[in-house]
């Protein structure tokens, strides 16, 4: 084993290895340093070459998940509208242009650093509803069912429509109404049916069958014809609502009516000792659970890694912890090894290890349970947890767990302004499509964030996480979420990187690589979202990697030193923009068919 750890640490860094030179400065238009960046090599078998371009804009740019939504946004920015009108415009675009993912049923996450110096962070995670108990999702024998993943009962208070109306008002420039007219436009007039958006509407024809919406999006029996185009009345009217009446009319009015309806729709309550079929086991959201919902002003955690500072999100986020916490173990390190590179790969998985150990036990809703922010996100802390970490072995979990599920099920965008004001948002159903309950006469989907609790504590998710009593299930209740919006300062201080992702728990390390690739490897934001990556989260004990991003001997140096090498699809789906000479670049994941608009 020795000799052939010495092979990779030796002879096969060379191969992949992105040239490290020192930091050169460079003065864009503006007179901000500018890092200069280096050219990136990859594996010939990875599938997105390095050297491509992002989209350059030199005012103000919006990069999302779905070009339209994109669009929508950059179009407020052009009327005049600051970065959080523009970002509050995309959210709702993406409801309705992207409804896998983008939503008014769900909830979501919010960084918000103005121009001026002010920053917050915005919670709008979905909320348990007041009936929720403890083992709600546990059949009579205890054990987990699949009703925290599908059918009415899986959904918390949907929080997007307040999250986001709270942000316009307390930051906005321009009314909510004038930011909600590319939605409500976009929902009249029809989003074109690609390719892409007809294959997940057949992939997922039996959650969104079994609801109201299969007379939607299966119009005659079939899902819309590539070239097709999609209207959504229903949902143009309560984004009218909405316009007109403000969130009240969501939590309050009509819209409220129409949820609590379609909660009790066809559906039994179970009886003691009976498991009943999850898609008609009764919703138990009220309308007292919706008018009492409210979104969470927090500060945004404010770490530093290099000299770079960091924005990113609190609890009831894991995000922002855990990407802290994984750049505070690699910072201890005087310089990362090259990029794909066995030593690499090791330092970045051992680092994700100890970061999820501690993400999956300490980590919860802050008012249900003492968070140790401090301590968790300190530089000492760190340090410590670094020095455990073998030079070339890879320390195995403690105890194993089923193998991870792959999904990207939520969705984030990232905006900034002429003025420097910048969001960055990642907004969720959980899984794609929610829980497949779609709203009659309102036009939305419904979310299955039930299942970001623990339903059975010391059992995995749907995502393979293996989460601790302390995010179990209870009334009022925010479950744990890997959302991980990020703004990123230069050595000045000066805006230079917004982050977010998609994907579950592989959202925290695609965050993370995505701001090392920037940072300590010097690519250019189009090669640093491409780049292959890899995951670990402590349960399951793999370390993931994306088919085609590793050499096969790169592949077999990590199996040697017990890294259990597994391939996947992918880890994350990412948005971001960078500060580069004379404005900005923005761009969507290569993984993703989204984009990024601006002027």
């Amino acid at each position: 084993m020795k000799n052939h750890l010495g092979v990779g640490l030796g002879l096969l860094l060379a191969p992949l290895a992105c040239s490290h030179i020192p930091f050169l400065n460079r003065s864009n238009t503006a007179g901000i340093e500018v890092p200069s960046r280096v050219a990136a090599q990859f594996p010939a078998s990875w599938k997105f070459a390095p050297g491509r371009t992002a989209t350059f804009a030199p005012n103000g740019i919006v990069a999302a998940n779905h070009k339209p939504a994109a669009e929508a946004g950059a179009e407020i920015l052009r009327a005049g509208g600051n970065a959080v009108d523009a970002a509050v415009a995309t959210a709702f675009a993406l409801a309705v242009s992207f409804p896998e993912a983008g939503n008014l049923g769900g909830g979501g996450f919010m960084v918000i650093r103005m121009a001026d110096g002010r920053t917050a962070a915005l919670d709008y995670r979905e909320t348990a509803p007041a009936a929720a108990t403890r083992n709600m999702y546990l059949d009579a024998a205890g054990n987990s069912t699949d009703g925290s993943l599908v059918g009415r009962l899986s959904s918390g208070i949907p929080a997007a429509v307040a999250g986001l109306a709270e942000a316009q008002r307390k930051y906005g420039s321009m009314s909510l109404a004038q930011v909600l007219a590319p939605a409500i436009r976009l929902a009249e007039d029809g989003v074109v049916i690609d390719s892409v958006y007809r294959a997940l509407l057949l992939d997922y024809r039996r959650r969104i069958g079994s609801y109201a919406g299969e007379t939607v999006f299966f119009p005659g029996g079939d899902a819309p014809a590539v070239g097709a185009t999609l209207k959504l009345p229903e949902l143009a009217a309560t984004l009218k609502l909405i316009a007109r009446d403000g969130p009240r009319a969501f939590y309050e009015g009509v819209i409220a009516d129409q949820i609590v309806a379609e909660m009790t729709r066809d559906c039994e309550e179970p009886k003691p000792g009976v498991v009943v079929p999850s898609l008609r086991r009764c919703g138990i959201i009220t309308k007292k659970d919706l008018a009492g919902y409210k979104p969470e002003w927090r500060h945004p955690i404010r770490t530093t890694y290099r000299g770079y500072a960091l924005l990113t999100m609190p609890p009831s986020s894991s995000g922002g912890i855990t990407v802290s916490q994984t750049l505070n173990i690699l910072e201890g390190f005087d310089s990362m090894p090259p990029f794909g590179s066995v030593r690499y790969k090791h330092l970045l998985r051992e680092s994700l290890q100890r970061a999820f150990i501690d993400r999956n036990t300490a980590l919860a809703d802050p008012a249900f349970t003492q968070i140790p922010l401090v301590r968790l996100t300190s530089k000492t802390y760190a340090q410590g947890l670094r020095k455990t970490i073998h030079p070339v072995q890879a320390r195995p979990a403690p105890t194993a767990a089923e193998a991870m599920r792959e999904g990207m099920e939520t969705t984030p965008h990232s905006v900034v302004d002429k003025w420097g004001n910048a969001v960055s948002v990642t907004t969720t159903l959980n899984s794609l499509f929610g829980n497949g309950v779609y709203i009659r006469g309102a036009g939305f989907f419904m979310n299955n964030t039930m299942d970001d609790f623990a339903a059975k504590p010391g059992t995995a998710n749907q995502f393979g996480l293996v989460q601790g009593e302390q995010n179990a299930v209870a009334a009022h209740k925010r479950p744990l979420s890997a959302m991980s919006p990020t703004i990123v300062l230069d050595p000045r201080g000066e805006l230079f990187l917004l982050v977010g992702g998609r994907g579950g728990p592989r959202i925290i390390t695609s965050v993370a690589q995505i701001i090392i690739n920037v940072i300590d490897h010097r690519m250019s934001l189009a090669d640093a979202m491409a780049a292959p990556r890899i995951h670990h989260q402590w349960l399951p004990d793999s370390t993931y990697y994306e088919r085609g991003g590793l050499t096969p001997e790169i592949i077999s140096s990590l199996d040697s030193s017990g890294h259990r090498m597994n391939p996947t699809n992918g880890v994350g789906i990412n948005a971001a923009i960078m500060r580069v000479k004379g404005g900005w670049e923005g761009m969507d994941d290569p993984r993703s068919r989204g984009g990024a608009a601006g002027y």
